[in-house]
This record gives C-alpha cells, sequence and structure tokens, in this order.
C-alpha cells in the first residue's frame, strides 16, 4: 500500500476530530468577563486538547515520512492509536463539563495513556 494514503485517511482523522472538539465549545449566554468565566474549564480543556492532537499529529508526520513501505500490521496499529484520539472529543467535553470531579479527569488522563501506548506500537 502507498503511504499516501493511509496519511491522508489520518489527517482526515485529526482534522475531524479537531473540529469535533471545538465544536463543543458554547458561547457563554451574555456579554461581561464574568458570563465567560462560566466557560473557562471548557475552553482550557480545548487547549490542552488541541496541543495533545497537534503534537500527535506532527510526531505521526514525522514517524510515516520515516516508513518505506506500509502493510497491515502499520494499518491495524495506526487504527488503534486513532480510536484512542476518536475519544478526545468526549473527555475533553466531560472534563470540562466537570473540572473538578476525579473521575472525568482520570478518563481524561487514561485516554491521553492509551493514545501514547498506541503510538509508541506504532
Amino acid at each position: 500500500m502507498e503511504k499516501g494514503r493511509l496519511e491522508a485517511f489520518s489527517d482526515g482523522v485529526f482534522a475531524i476530530l479537531i473540529t469535533i472538539t471545538v465544536l463543543e465549545l458554547k458561547a457563554p449566554h451574555g456579554v461581561s468577563l464574568s458570563d465567560l468565566a462560566s466557560v473557562l474549564p471548557l475552553f482550557l480543556n480545548y487547549v490542552l486538547s488541541f496541543v495533545y492532537l497537534g503534537i500527535y499529529w506532527n510526531n505521526h508526520h514525522h514517524l510515516l515520512k520515516a516508513c518505506r513501505r506500509i502493510y497491515g500490521g502499520i494499518m491495524w496499529a495506526n487504527l488503534h492509536l486513532l480510536f484512542w484520539l476518536s475519544l478526545f472529543p468526549f473527555v475533553t467535553d466531560w472534563a470540562g463539563e466537570n473540572h473538578s470531579a476525579p473521575l472525568p479527569t482520570a478518563i481524561y488522563g487514561a485516554v491521553l495513556f492509551c493514545a501514547s501506548v498506541a503510538y509508541f506500537v506504532l
């Protein structure tokens, strides 16, 4: 398989994930800075997730540039990585809505950990 197809597919998934994550942000109901403070935890979680997705995308790009050939195992490993990354919009929203709750924060961290493990498998 040509690696260009895998790169294009993965880039599309990254773009969709970033788009879905930003769509979870809702404008505050009001025009004052105090109204903006109500969405601050969700916004900070979005920024964190955007940075993480950007780091994964950048590393993924460099990793695939180093590949000479794509075979079935790489494709499955790539899907494994993309699965964990696809959970970012959900955990970003959940942790942002419940910014001091331990379970959503732990699940967010677990998804980050699993994505990191999947990247190293790739």
